[in-house]
């Protein structure tokens, strides 16, 4: 069942350059996205919440050279698994948005068909090398779509890109041979998990994979690629690029950095949340005074993903803390619904400013001004999602945040991270407000807006159903957060373990 999910869409997506753009070629992109959808559908509905064990699991040898050893390892666990979805969900409405494409629709549909399955390799591999060969080939897609099809600047958006997150994987890559070897010849995660690295290396680790993981987040201050790629990427890329690729990010954290470096988390996991708290301020700042829709939104996701990395890197201290025991487990929760969200809204703001930009061909936000009154129906999406995107309660937006808030108050020592971190409530509500005040509301102030016409089918169809995902999500996140327990809790008891052994003084 996994490998379906990540060589079906490989495949077939290989397979759509051979139809050479047929004028029903984007049908059968979307037929294969839809049936990529559906198996995930299917691993949820057979999916046991209670279990933290490893489900659906493949293991092959694959490589076996000269000692060097590495497995094909598929299997999915609660925190894989919501990613998995989110990626499927998601690509449908990527594939959605591009619809009209006239350029090489054969070699576009494609790339995000390929990038699809290569995003689940990332979130299914449970072998270390096969989860960096995915990690890197994600690159390869992404860069075509935006070198290919983004705007005037694409190219020098695309190589800046591609160089950032290139330079972080250096560091990845040498991290996974150092911990190759400290596990004997194993990059099976369960082994790497098995053999916990000295303390002394475990600190050059952490680092070399923060940045390495921050990059794709992004993290301040490795977050100058996001805004120049969203800006310069068509409308597909920048919904594919902000609610799936910077998930990827915190994925890895979450299955490397926490569970293999828990010396290291413990004594400086300060340093990426002051970076997070940085991101969430100071980012929000910046958003606040953009002339451009999309770098605006490219900003804010920054700031909301600050929220994911804070309450991962707090995790450690809250189980060593010695507080209540069910606070950790907040703390991840809120950061896993924050990715999840994340990913509903930022595809949805894209979208909306995606379908502005098809008939105004501008994103500066003082070319527009009453469209509510030519666009009633793009004007009750775009003030809906730009509600959830300012975390309104009720929509998916709060829920994540809500949470991480809460376990960084009950870290009592230290309540200036708790108001720090909800100064995004009234940051984002700036900046988000002022984006609609200018774009929405008030009087037809250009000619051109007079003329626009509201949404098609397609595009209520899509942003409808991004709606009621961020509705649902915010109204009862229950779901998500079952799937996601026993696998939490089951990292948290690793964590609180190893914490133990530190105190006792065991390296």
């Amino acid at each position: 069942m996994l490998s379906w999910l990540v060589w079906l869409p490989i495949i077939a997506g290989a397979g759509l350059l051979i139809l050479n753009n047929r004028p029903w070629l984007h049908w059968a992109a979307l037929g294969i996205a839809a049936v990529t959808f559906v198996l995930s559908l299917f691993l949820l509905l057979f999916f046991d919440g209670s279990s933290a064990s490893l489900q659906w699991v493949e293991r092959v040898n694959w490589i076996d050279i000269a000692g060097i050893k590495i497995d094909y390892y598929l299997g999915v666990d609660g925190i894989a698994l919501p990613l998995v979805l989110l990626n499927t969900f998601i690509t449908l409405f990527a594939i959605g948005s591009g619809w009209e494409n006239k350029r090489q629709p054969a070699q576009f549909f494609a790339a995000f068909v390929i990038m699809e399955g290569v995003v689940n390799g990332v979130f299914l591999a449970q072998d270390a090398m096969l989860f960096y060969i995915f990690f890197e080939a994600m690159l390869i897609p992404l860069f075509i779509i935006i070198g290919v099809w983004g705007g005037p600047k694409r190219v020098y958006a695309t190589i800046k890109f591609f160089l950032y997150t290139f330079f972080g994987s250096v560091f990845f890559f040498i991290s996974l041979i150092y911990l190759y070897q400290h596990a004997n010849g194993s990059f099976a995660l369960q082994d790497l998990y098995r053999h916990p690295v000295g303390q002394d290396a475990q600190a050059l680790i952490f680092f070399a994979l923060l940045l390495a993981f921050g990059v794709k987040i992004p993290m301040w201050p490795v977050h100058t690629w996001l805004p120049d790629a969203h800006v310069e990427a068509p409308t597909a890329g920048s919904v594919i690029l902000a609610a799936i690729t910077l998930k990827v990010g915190g994925y890895a954290i979450i299955r490397f950095v926490l569970p293999l470096l828990s010396d290291a988390v413990s004594m400086y996991y300060w340093v990426p949340m002051v970076l997070s708290l940085i991101a969430i301020v100071y980012i929000g700042f910046v958003a606040l005074v953009q002339t451009d829709m999309k770098k605006l939104i490219a900003y804010s996701s920054i700031a909301h993903m600050g929220f994911v990395t804070l309450g991962f890197f707090m995790v450690h201290w809250l189980v060593g803390s010695g507080g209540d025991a069910d606070i950790p487990i907040v703390a991840l929760q809120g950061a896993m619904v924050q990715m999840v969200s994340h990913g509903f809204i930022s595809a949805a703001m894209f979208l909306c400013i995606g379908v502005l930009y098809d008939r105004m061909h501008t994103r500066e936000i003082k070319a527009y001004g009453g469209v509510v009154n030519r666009m009633p129906w793009l004007a009750t999406f775009f003030v809906f999602f730009a509600m959830a995107n300012a975390a309104l309660p009720g929509t998916s937006g709060f829920v994540g945040e809500f949470l991480v808030i809460t376990a960084s108050v009950a870290w009592t020592t230290s309540i200036l991270v708790a108001l720090t971190a909800s100064l995004t409530l009234v940051i984002g509500a700036a900046y988000n407000l002022w984006l609609v005040k200018r774009v929405i509301w008030g009087e037809v102030t250009h000619a051109e807006v007079d003329k626009l016409d509201d949404l098609s089918r397609r595009e209520m169809l899509m942003l409808g159903g991004l709606a009621v995902a961020v509705l649902v999500l915010g109204l009862w996140p229950a779901p998500l957060m079952d799937i996601m327990n026993a696998s939490l809790d089951h990292l948290i008891q690793h964590i609180r373990a190893a914490v133990e052994l530190k105190g006792q003084g065991v390296q």
